[in-house]
């Protein structure tokens, strides 16, 4: 008899969270990190919203509440969405979670049955391909072509729909590329899948990074699209708008109320309810004529930063960058540094139990934070299957600009450190 399900194997994880044991080993021997590793925002939560919490809490609203969440914060995001969206809405259709993350594998639970299949967009999120094996469902990641701006070509999704497909997840703006779709790239999108995809079929459209876009550049939701709405789960939340990664606010609007009244169970069965308190504090972000400014004075440092890396990514030898629409991070192709420190070659010499579990990026990764002193995340974070030879790293501008500099510095150094580099190998530490 073992101890642990044979299921528990086949969950992944998300490698943000996974690094910061590694991040505090480097700290612990004297080194300083610049921390461009994890996705949240490096700015407090709006004194208004920060407020409204200490209200709550002194009132003594700390109690069970509506596993649906309270309706009063149910109705300002209908309301909001709605709006947004231009789309009809009602309160019975949001449904509050801890955060972004559990509809996305509640989703998988509720909608699909062992062997259906999940397409999800590669690199992604990495929480959209974890959950999928656990479930019993067939991986089918949606690779992004960076030649294509990273976007979902609408003929390449078209290819992966069979009779099997339950569910597709979209991510705009996305993370890790800063995608943003136009009106135009969703229209195609939309006509594939009403076109291919049975009508039970459902559409995760993740839409956290919703405010957060740059260039004048405006979000625009797949469920925006006429006949896409009884097909789409709009899901969003507080972490990344507000700053609010740790009030663990999330919603999501289903397409029926009776698919509401599902999750809902499924929240009882789990975690009963979140915080009341933090829920009025999610009201008064969504309704509050103040919120507006602190989103604004966020974006605008965001682009500001967005900026500076990007030219100073390009300048680098090995390096090339596009520039992000949206979302806070910059995904550079990292091609030429692999061939000038001879990662692949490297790579290939490492016994097969650690090449499984790392590759020429992670490689880089690591001695990024061991050696340099720069946390980043690998390709192989933001979706696994198929991810082999690709050559990309992840790198948050969610810090200040003088320590994203001091990122720029240390990168710029570790390329020509080809000593350094062969001498990390050779240790044969901390290699994944």
């Amino acid at each position: 008899m073992n101890l642990i399900s044979d299921r528990t194997a086949l969950i992944h994880t998300e490698n943000a969270f996974k690094i910061g044991p590694y991040i505090r080993e480097v700290e612990e021997s004297g080194k300083t990190v610049v921390r461009c590793n994890i996705g949240e925002p490096d700015f407090p939560l709006p004194a208004h919203i920060r407020d409204e919490v200490k209200r709550q809490l002194d009132l003594d609203n700390v109690h069970y509440t509506d596993p649906q969440g309270i309706l009063p914060l149910r109705e300002a995001i209908a309301e909001y969405i709605g709006a947004t969206r231009k789309i009809e809405l009602n309160a019975e259709q949001v449904v509050l979670f801890p955060g972004g993350k559990p509809p996305i594998g509640l989703a998988q639970q509720i909608y699909c049955n062992p062997g259906d299949e999940i397409i999800y967009p590669s690199p992604g999120f990495p929480i959209y391909e974890s959950f999928i094996r656990y479930v019993g469902a067939i991986p089918k990641p949606l690779h992004l072509r960076e030649e294509l701006g990273f976007g979902v070509r609408a003929s390449d999704l078209a290819d992966l729909i069979t009779e099997k497909t339950k569910l597709i997840y979209l991510n705009f703006p996305s993370n890790p590329t800063g995608g943003v779709a136009s009106p135009e790239q969703l229209t195609e999108i939309a006509e594939v899948i009403k076109t291919k995809c049975d009508k039970n079929v459902r559409v995760y459209s993740d839409e956290i990074y919703e405010k957060i876009v740059f260039d004048g550049e405006e979000h625009v939701s797949i469920a925006s699209i006429e006949g896409m709405q009884e097909r789409t789960i709009i899901a969003t939340g507080a972490s990344k708008t507000y700053s609010w990664t740790g009030g663990r606010i999330g919603w999501a609007v289903f397409p029926t109320i009776e698919e509401a009244k599902i999750f809902v169970n499924m929240n009882i069965n789990y975690f009963s309810c979140i915080p009341p308190y933090n829920q009025e504090g999610a009201r008064i972000a969504i309704t509050s004529e103040l919120s507006a400014k602190s989103i604004n004075e966020m974006v605008t440092a965001f682009q500001e930063r967005r900026d500076m890396v990007v030219t100073r990514l390009n300048s680098i030898s090995g390096v090339t960058c596009q520039n992000p629409k949206g979302a806070f991070y910059v995904f550079p192709n990292i091609s030429g540094i692999v061939e000038s420190l001879e990662i692949e070659k490297a790579f290939a010499s490492l016994p097969k139990d650690i090449r499984d579990k790392t590759s020429p990026s992670t490689l880089f990764q690591m001695f990024l934070l061991f050696r340099h002193g720069v946390a980043t995340m690998d390709r192989k974070s933001f979706g696994q299957i198929g991810s082999e030879g690709q050559h990309y790293l992840r790198l948050s501008i969610a810090t200040a600009l003088d320590q994203l500099q001091l990122a720029l510095d240390r990168i710029e150094t570790a390329v020509d450190d080809n000593d350094g580099f062969n001498d990390f190998i050779k240790a044969g530490r901390r290699l994944f």
